[in-house]
């Protein structure tokens, strides 16, 4: 290996490391819903990637231990909405251990399939669950889009740094 000027000693791969060089990231948020059999469940969600045109495939990340996962494991279909910059409490509600996710201030309905689909997000999608996919921790699940709505008015919410906020012109 040769040395490059002005590069620093690289860290060992750790998970610390991992979240540390992924808070510089930027990401979109998404709130990901399903039907359980308890009610609705969701969470915030910013590994959403778009993965296929044809057929329209996207994935997304979710931890084995989160509190939805067991609805998630078994549903046939989920929502993924795209949040606007105006719902930072709508992503920090979702993404927060415990809480009432669904209860008000929640505004959703049912939506195809049964699935919980918000209101007044940018856009919405109602996808199938075609795989769920081992990844350490967590499950990769991929999803082929059945129904959806892109128009939503507004901008959308990052993640970076740790915190939501919105594009700057």
């Amino acid at each position: 290996m040769t040395a490059t000027p002005g590069l620093r000693t690289p860290q060992l791969a750790s998970p610390d490391l991992l979240r540390s060089v992924f808070r510089r990231h930027a990401a979109g948020v998404a709130v990901i819903t399903a039907s359980g059999g308890t009610g609705p469940v969701g969470f915030t969600a910013t590994s959403l990637t778009s993965v296929s045109a044809q057929p329209p495939l996207l994935s997304f990340g979710v931890g084995t231990g989160a509190s939805s996962w067991p609805a998630l494991s078994d549903a046939d279909h989920v929502g993924v909405h795209i949040l606007g910059e105006h719902q930072q409490e709508l992503a920090a509600t979702f993404a927060r251990s415990g809480a009432d996710r669904f209860g008000a201030p929640t505004a959703w309905q049912e939506g195809p399939e049964g699935v919980p689909v918000l209101d007044d997000v940018l856009a919405w999608l109602v996808c199938r669950v075609v795989a769920r996919v081992p990844a350490g921790d967590h499950r990769i699940v991929l999803a082929e889009v059945v129904h959806g709505d892109p128009a939503g008015a507004g901008r959308p919410l990052l993640y970076h740094q740790g915190r939501f906020t919105a594009l700057r012109d």
